[in-house]
This record gives C-alpha cells, structure tokens and sequence, in this order.
C-alpha cells in the first residue's frame, strides 16, 4: 500500500551491479526511427556494447523534437522548431539520457509562472505548488480562483476518487473503455474549474477529449500533479532542439561506434532479423528496435510478412489523433513585458498555447535585441481537420488579440506555418490492444510516445522510458546488467484504500439524452 506522503522517484528497474555491463562482440542491433524513443535506445544499446545502426527517415533527427533553418525576410536564418515542449522534472529517464550530454544540464532554463488564460476568467497559474502529495492538491484548491471551497460541495466526491487511486491494473480495467470527456462530466465540475484546471490539461495531450480513453486520462493526471514529486515547474531548451540535443547526441553516438543513416525510410522487416529500406538495400541484425511514429510503424508492420498474427494485428491499430498546428512568427514590436514565456490557454476555438521564444532562447534574444521584435509561437494541440495552416494560423492570431491587446498592433514581418498529424491516438479501449516494448518475437522490440507502458509516463518520458525499456529487454538476451529506470510512486494517494470504480453507465443501447 503507499505511503501517503511519499516524495522520491520509484526505482522500477534496478540496476545489478552483478552482473556484466558489456554485450558479447558481434551483437548487432537496428534501430528504426531517429526521435527520442530510437535515439535513446541507441545510445543505451551502444553504451553496453551492441554495434548499432539507427535508420532515421527525414533528413535530421529528432522526430517531434526536430529542428530546421529557415530564412525570414530581413535575411537572417533561424532554426525552427517542431513546436514547444516542457521538460517536467519528472522526466527521470529522458533527462538521464539527457546528461550523457551535459550531467548538469545547463542548456535547460526554467520557463517561470506559465498562466492559463481565458477570455471569460481570470488566470490560473500552476508553478509554484508544493511537490509534496497531497499538499500540492490542497494548495491548488485553496489558491484556485476558479475552485472554491463551496464548489466542492456540488461535486460527486465518488466520481472524483479514482482521480486519487489509480492503478495501472485496476484503473484501465474500470475505465479504458470511458471516453475522459464521460469522466470529467461525471464530477460535477463547476464549468470555469472544468475549463480553467481540467480541460486545458487534457487537451494538451493532443487527444480530443471525446475520443480519449478516461484511463489514460486519469493516467496522465496521476503523472503530471497528483503523484508527481516534483512540482509542476518545467524547464526548456535555452537552444533550438538541433543544437541545444541532436548534435550532442548524435557525436555521443558516433564516438561508441553507432552507425547514424539519415534520409534512410524503411520499407519492410523479417524475421531473421532483415530490415529492407526504399530502394532495395537489406540490413541484418540480430535484434531490431522499431521506435518509428505511429503512422510509420503501422506502415512498415503492414509491409512486414513473418509477423506474429496478434502482434500484426496490435500495430495494425495503432492511430494517430487529431492534426497538430504551429506557427512561429516574426513580429515588429514585443507584446507587454508581463507576459510569461508560455502560457496555457483555455476556450478558444483553435489556439491552445502561446510561447515567447525572443525570451526563452538565446539566439532568439539575439535578434530581438537587434530589430527591436519578438519571437512567437502560436500552438493549436488539437485541430481542425482538413483545415490549411495559414487559415489555423489566422485564427490563432486573432484569438490571440482577443486575450492580449497588444497583439492585434503587431505587424508580422514572417511566418512559418504548419500542420502535423504524427501524434498518437489513445482512443477509448485502445490499451487492450497496444503493444508493448518486448514483442512475442524474439529480437523484436517497440519503443515511442504510442507504446503500452506498465508505469505511469507520457509523452517525451514515454518515449525514452520505453526505449530503455526495449534496450533491457536485449540486455537481458545475454545476461548484461539493465539500464536503471524510474517512475514517479506508480500507485495513487488512495490506491488500496478505496475501489477504483466507474460511474454506474447505461445499457449499451440505452438512449442518454
């Protein structure tokens, strides 16, 4: 049972200083996919000795953490990210991997107060809490403008307690097959609190709340605040992810050994293990690591001949979600000196986040002080569908005006506009079919943000837990000492104290209007 006032990471996986570090000679491995999930999991591979090669289809590394050049008008070039991300600080296993570069991470600056604003309500700020459970849950309802102490009054209290009991087991057996927006509407929440505390953090998630499954939902609010000992303070890169990460990274590689193929998209794998690439070329290795984006993994499976059936049939099911949109934009003028480096935003119709970069990055800084201008970037986590960039791109500014004044007197001297649709999918019931990191065929493995994890993690922590994850799983081959993992405590506050139970649903059938 847990201790209540538990505040250290979980060990999930020790580390066995009995056993050798290093692989036999001659143990090959690919790894299949140049993001957070493949480049981690070649890193620890090629640390213990294992000759890897990592196939990265785009032209640079890092997946949904990539960078680029772009020339703006005035004719000076910056590297342009695929959108921001928050390092919480509970992202124990992507920061170890992180300190093979720089042990005291001094590339990463604290982003500070990051609000969530809304047209109809005033801000919310989420820094500064208390770390230690459940005094970071009693601060925030007691500082909270938009959760009074009589709204509690109005909530379904039981509806509310699997949010403070989660089980890995228990939790996504009563609620995987829940839509979260079934969830949240079953605790009576006042809707400024639904709006100001519970949907922004969902739909940062990059999932819609109806198609969401409620169990990963409850997961992720377990991860990110209930459970979390590190406070909801989160640091980011003080560099574009190219130079402040992949360069780094990549030279680690290559200094043990590690064969780094951009532009190499895969076509095919085979038992045996073959990896066939576009173009004709096979590669062969003794275990293979397939840590591609959901959509490219889905493709490669169903290339694959060879694959066990049920194996197929998990990878055949693995969605993407809702399109992604970002613009980053050059402006003549800063917006007021109050605004915080990022900020959450709540309500509006396509614009989900706001952040400065001219206060964030160093080379960003630079130019701000030269022309005088500002750096923003303008996130929407979950879009419209078939909807082009520059008209979302549009629509965010605009939102934008409406929550900051100031923006609608910025003139824009550049834009760089986009729409991804690479971000997983956890639909209501996926879980029974997600795969996990080791596969019923041996030397094939699973890594990235879409696979079935035992331990409560998500997005950038997803991806490098389960690589370390599918790297043991080799280690394990030869009997070579695993990698250590954390967690944050896997159980909630009230896991064993009180059942994880679902709300009493209708009939299938049963007409709930």
């Amino acid at each position: 049972m847990p201790s209540l006032f538990a505040n250290h990471p979980h060990r999930f996986v020790r580390s066995r200083p009995d056993l050798p570090r290093r692989a036999p000679d001659g143990v090959r491995a690919i790894v299949i996919g140049g993001g957070i999930a493949g480049v981690s999991a070649a890193l620890l591979l090629a640390e213990r000795g294992v000759a890897v090669t990592l196939l990265e289809r785009q032209a640079q590394l890092g997946g949904r953490l990539n960078s680029w050049p772009r020339q703006i008008a005035d004719g000076t070039t910056h590297l342009v990210d695929h959108g921001f991300h928050g390092f919480f600080r509970q992202y124990y296993n992507w920061r170890n991997i992180l300190r093979r570069i720089d042990n005291r991470l001094s590339f990463l600056r604290p982003v500070g107060r990051y609000p969530i604003v809304s047209r109809r309500w005033p801000e919310e700020n989420f820094t500064g809490l208390p770390g230690t459970p459940p005094i970071n849950l009693l601060a925030l309802l007691l500082r909270s403008p938009s959760l009074r102490l009589r709204d509690l009054r109005s909530m379904d209290r039981n509806a509310a307690l699997p949010l403070l009991s989660y089980s890995r087991k228990e939790t996504y057996r009563e609620y995987d097959t829940m839509p979260a927006s079934e969830l949240l509407d079953s605790l009576g929440l006042p809707d400024r609190a639904r709006a100001m505390l519970f949907d922004v953090f969902a739909h940062s998630f990059f999932n819609h709340e109806r198609d969401m499954s409620a169990a990963e939902m409850l997961m992720q609010f377990h991860f990110y605040f209930l459970r979390n000992p590190e406070g909801l303070d989160m640091d980011a890169p003080d560099h574009d992810y190219e130079t402040a990460i992949w360069s780094p990274l990549a030279a680690q590689l290559r200094a043990l050994g590690a064969e780094i193929r951009t532009g190499a998209a895969v076509d095919r794998i085979a038992p045996g293990w073959t990896v066939t690439l576009t173009g004709g070329e096979q590669l062969r290795a003794d275990h293979v690591i397939l840590a591609a984006d959901p959509a490219s993994a889905r493709r490669i499976a169903a290339a694959s001949d060879g694959l066990a059936a049920p194996l197929a049939e998990q990878l055949a099911a693995i969605r993407t979600t809702a399109p992604y949109a970002v613009s980053r934009i050059w402006t003549d003028r800063d917006v007021a000196a109050n605004r915080s480096v990022f900020t959450g935003v709540s309500r509006e119709a396509t614009l989900d986040s706001v952040t400065l970069y001219h206060r964030l990055t160093r080379p960003g800084g630079q130019w701000a002080r030269r022309s005088g201008g500002a750096i923003l970037e303008l996130h929407a986590y979950a879009a419209d569908a078939d909807v082009p960039a520059d008209v979302l791109g549009r629509r965010m500014l605009d939102e934008l005006g409406a929550l900051w004044p100031e923006a609608r007197d910025l003139k824009v001297l550049d834009i760089d506009e986009r729409v991804s649709h690479d971000a997983p999918a956890f639909d209501v019931g996926s879980d029974a079919t997600r795969p996990g990191p080791v596969t019923p065929m041996p030397g094939l493995y699973l890594a990235g943000d879409w696979v079935r994890m035992p331990l409560p993690t998500a997005l950038m922590e997803r991806a490098a837990t389960s690589a370390a994850l599918a790297a043991n799983a080799v280690f394990a081959t030869y009997g070579v000492a695993p990698v250590p993992v954390y967690s944050i405590p896997p159980a909630g506050l009230l896991a064993g104290r009180v059942p994880v139970r679902g709300p009493a649903r209708p009939p299938a059938g049963t007409n709930r209007g």
